[in-house]
């Protein structure tokens, strides 16, 4: 497929929320899989509601440098948000979804690159970005390492806490 990637604009949110919900949703089943019902609904209540607020945030919020990208018919199909830490000279890709559909046609690492470019030009020596190691990630891990990032693995645990 075909993208062109531009600057988000405002009148993107709604498609940007709802096909970044679809590409999500076998992450949270995964995640509830791996930590339970009970610990995952500490840690992420209505996930859909949660998630859709944070991308809203982040799409809003002026720190962060955002891009989509249309399809041939002018569907917006996906989207990068990319922020820069001026004082460690690290950008991270904090946030990045295609479409279930448009998936596995290049967009995504259109996107990493594009974002990956900005926060090069912006002086930043080093660019991450993080994702889990479950097997819902794992396209998004072999997307980063196509776009030539280096994994670090890490662990976190959690555990519930009272009632």
């Amino acid at each position: 497929m075909k993208a062109t990637i531009r600057d988000y604009r405002p009148a993107d949110e709604r498609p940007v929320v709802a096909f970044s919900l679809r590409a999500w949703e076998p992450v949270f089943a995964a995640l509830e899989e791996a930590l339970g019902p009970e610990l995952f609904s500490r840690l992420r209540g209505d996930w859909r509601a949660r998630q859709a607020e944070e991308v809203r945030d982040v799409l809003a919020d002026s720190s962060h440098r955002v891009w989509v990208a249309d399809d041939v018919d002018g569907s917006t199909v996906g989207f990068v948000a990319a922020r820069r830490q001026p004082v460690s000279e690290v950008g991270e890709i904090y946030m990045i979804a295609v479409d279930p559909w448009a998936q596995g046609q290049g967009i995504g690492i259109a996107l990493t690159h594009v974002a990956t470019d900005w926060l090069r030009q912006s002086g930043m020596r080093v660019a991450m970005i993080e994702t889990g190691g479950d097997r819902a990630h794992a396209a998004a891990r072999r997307l980063y390492q196509k776009a030539g990032y280096t994994a670090l693995p890490a662990v976190r645990f959690f555990k519930a806490l009272g009632q």
